[in-house]
């Protein structure tokens, strides 16, 4: 059963952020300024959200999940959108969150700075029975770190054969691989990155924040990964990252992250890296998400037909 609601509606306050796992001790105080495009503005026609339910996966047998479909005010199901997928989806979607995502996607698709483009935002999966009365991290869901920091392309198939089909039932989008965008924070970070690593053929534009590029499950070793392949694969590739993240027994995940930057830059990606002073947390990401999306999609046109 799916509900319809618009994202500014009573329901999305009460979405629970507690910061991306793991994390939760984060002690950093650096607080970046949201700028005039993370607020609606007037004259602005805004898109709507609708929840949904998934119980049913073949990939991931015995989980349950949230994801969210974001269709702004512009789309016309009869011209497939651009499509741009979140991990972590309940931090994405919030419109007073950290990042406020389709608060953003109104003004810099109203200002043709983004194409008209089809926003999904998928929950990690719980292992319970049934879904927790909130989103959130309680309790945290336990299948995401199998989900999200594992190097292999299970996670692209659990999308490409079981959520985007299901979406592109009511919301029609792209099939341009360079019309599909990926992005994730800390464990969603590396998730998103290996999504487009595996499948080019679907996905070549990357977000990540603050991404987990230490050893949870052996994610460290992209840097040499990238440095050592044949062929550059068609990707292009947005690193947020802070000084003060996270240094524990997975690694020093502010070094991984600059590992990364010079890794893409060494074998010449299309790479942006975006290097600030925060923790591990959403805030820079959320506060510069605007000028991202602009970089991101830079250039890009849906195709005519």
């Amino acid at each position: 059963m799916r509900t319809l609601w618009f994202y500014g509606a009573a329901l999305l306050p009460l979405l629970a952020w507690a910061g991306p796992a793991p994390g939760e001790d984060d002690p950093v105080e650096v607080r970046y300024e949201y700028g005039v495009d993370s607020s609606p503005q007037e004259g602005v026609p805004r898109g709507t959200v609708t929840e949904h339910m998934w119980s049913d996966s073949r990939v991931f047998p015995g989980t349950i999940r949230r994801y969210w479909v974001y269709a702004p005010a512009q789309y016309d199901p009869q011209r497939p959108a651009a499509l741009m997928v979140f991990q972590d989806g309940h931090a994405y979607v919030r419109e007073r969150g950290e990042f406020r995502t389709p608060v953003v996607f109104d003004n810099l698709i109203h200002q043709g700075d983004m194409p008209v483009t089809i926003g999904v935002f998928v929950d990690p999966g719980h292992t319970s029975a049934a879904l927790p009365p909130r989103p959130g991290w309680e309790p945290k869901p336990a299948n995401r770190s199998f989900e999200y920091d594992t190097l292999s392309g299970d996670y692209a198939h659990f999308l490409l054969t079981e959520i985007l089909p299901e979406v592109a039932k009511t919301r029609p989008f792209t099939d341009d691989p360079d019309g599909r965008a990926i992005a994730g924070i800390s464990s969603g970070g590396i998730c998103a990155f290996t999504v487009a690593w595996q499948r080019p053929d679907e996905f070549r534009k990357v977000l990540s924040h603050v991404g987990s590029f230490v050893n949870i499950r052996g994610g460290d070793a992209y840097p040499s990964l990238i440095r050592k392949e044949k062929e550059n694969r068609p990707l292009r590739v947005l690193l947020q990252a802070g000084a003060n993240d996270l240094d524990n027994e997975h690694g020093h995940w502010w070094l991984g992250n600059q590992q990364m930057a010079k890794a893409l830059e060494f074998r010449g990606y299309d790479f942006r890296f975006e290097a600030g002073e925060g923790g591990h947390n959403g805030n820079h990401g959320g506060a510069i998400l605007p000028q991202s999306l602009r970089w991101l999609w830079r250039g890009y046109k849906l195709p005519e037909k």
